[in-house]
């Protein structure tokens, strides 16, 4: 990475029907950190966030449907490496969460203390905590990677996440789909990066409602236990490959 003060920061914003929520939040943002730039990725929305975005002049791709998060903030990752970025920074469109905090969460980075910084909302337990049915989930899924993986990370579902340039590349190339969090950190972890989880006080959605509605926390629960086991296994199979090639 070059030089800390010439780093080329990127703030990836995702936003899917984010109307009531989006202006705010871009506000917010150039108000205090006019260095960083800044992606709105419109990720198929159906209300006004489209209108908004083209009325305000904010930088923005709109996708012409909705991929859900993970290929939204694939499509922030593919922008920021082909545009030579050196940290990605990713926050949500819904307010939640606090961009006072982006210079905590790339500060590791810049210092070469860390490849991949999570925004943790249980590191000091302040601000909004989620519901306790969804902090049993997160404590689970928590629990799942440590025992597979051997990290420990505390809040495997913050969407309040930075990284480094290689991990941008390796992102852009692939991300997962689907609740793509927990399975991102154990593709970091599979490729050996520096994770470190920093303090952010999280608020709550001001407006609107959550993309994750309550019939689907079983479905959610199922579907991501399974994509780490398996995204844990598929790298134990490539690492033994790799390593038969080279004893031959």
């Amino acid at each position: 990475m070059e030089a800390a003060e010439n780093a080329r920061v990127l703030i990836m914003i995702a936003a899917y029907n984010e109307e009531e929520n989006i202006e705010s939040v871009v506000d917010d943002l150039t108000a205090h950190f006019p260095q960083y730039d800044y992606l709105v990725i419109n990720d198929g929305s159906t209300d006004h966030t489209e209108e908004i975005l083209k009325r305000r002049r904010y930088n923005y791709v709109s996708l012409p449907v909705n991929l859900g998060i993970g290929g939204a903030i694939q499509t922030g990752y593919l922008y920021a490496w082909k545009n030579h970025y050196d940290i990605a920074v990713q926050i949500d469109g819904d307010g939640q969460h606090d961009p006072k905090y982006i210079p905590a969460v790339i500060s590791p980075i810049l210092k070469d203390q860390a490849d991949y910084v999570i925004g943790s909302r249980f590191v000091t337990g302040e601000g909004f905590q989620s519901t306790a049915a969804r902090r049993t989930g997160i404590r689970f899924l928590s629990g799942l990677i440590h025992l597979t993986c051997g990290k420990r990370v505390q809040d495997v579902t913050s969407g309040f996440r930075a990284v480094r340039r290689q991990s941008i590349r390796e992102f852009s190339r692939h991300y997962p789909i689907d609740y793509p969090e927990p399975e991102a950190i154990v593709d970091a972890i599979m490729r050996r990066e520096r994770i470190l989880e920093v303090p952010v006080v999280m608020r709550s959605r001001q407006h609107g409602t959550s993309s994750i509605r309550a019939r689907q926390s079983v479905y959610y629960m199922i579907k991501v236990s399974l994509d780490i086991i398996v995204c844990r296994i598929s790298y134990g199979l490539r690492r033994g490959q790799r390593e038969t090639g080279k004893a031959e």
